[in-house]
């Protein structure tokens, strides 16, 4: 049984998106973290960077039980294992994790920072949040080079690389981005809206997830309790 800790982010929606994709039957256990869940000693065992999502693999590697955390490892562990949305070709393999770790060093970073400062920041500061959505722009300029020539982000099939990046330009409205000014990408997008499993994963815990505009949320996400030392 794999058992999912996960909460309803662009994050959590990569790992939700490819178990649906995979067909695996799993258990999502809800880590609230506007309510703070993600401190609990429980998931920090599991989770040490105190993010989500998290997941344990009752049939590991060797058969034992194995946890993982970072959702990028997730989604390549879950892919090789079941040899499925990642290429067999070595080299189209390291051409599709390349664009993987383009998501997970610069989409997700920067476009979680433009959300932050054009969204969550308790005052506004112009010259973040022209840093940020310059750098959300640039970022979608790459992907539209990149699919203007190719069908699917990370090589020529729907992998994980695609699976990773499509969560995070859903709330492209809130990084100051016009769609529009990106046919490929927007072409890509739609195409992958459409995939009935896409549409499962990202309604897994949708219903639970609450506006993050109270001040313990803000302390949870923003603030002391972020950053306070755990033992």
């Amino acid at each position: 049984m794999i058992d999912v800790y996960s909460w309803a982010t662009p994050n959590g929606h990569k790992v939700h998106i490819l178990l649906e994709e995979l067909g695996l039957p799993y258990q999502v256990h809800p880590v609230d973290i506007g309510a703070g869940d993600q401190f609990k000693p429980e998931f920090l065992r599991i989770s040490p960077n105190n993010k989500v999502p998290a997941l344990v693999d009752s049939d590991g590697p060797d058969g034992k039980p194995i946890a993982l955390f970072e959702s990028g490892a997730i989604l390549i562990y879950l892919a090789e294992k079941y040899n499925r949305f990642v290429p067999a070709d070595l080299r189209e393999r390291y051409e599709m994790l390349q664009w993987l770790m383009f998501q997970m060093a610069g989409v997700g970073p920067m476009l979680g920072q433009a959300h932050h400062f054009r969204i969550y920041a308790p005052e506004p500061v112009p010259y973040a949040i022209d840093r940020y959505t310059n750098e959300a722009k640039r970022l979608y300029g790459v992907l539209d080079r990149r699919l203007a020539e190719n069908p699917w982000v990370g090589c020529n099939e729907y992998s994980i690389a695609d699976m990773a990046i499509w969560p995070w330009l859903r709330s492209w409205k809130n990084q100051g981005v016009e769609m529009t000014d990106f046919p490929n990408v927007a072409a890509w997008f739609e195409k992958i809206d459409q995939r009935e499993a896409v549409q499962r994963g990202v309604k897994v815990l949708t219903e639970l997830r609450k506006p993050l505009l109270d001040e313990a949320a803000r302390r949870n996400l923003f603030g002391d309790q972020q950053y306070a030392r755990r033992s």
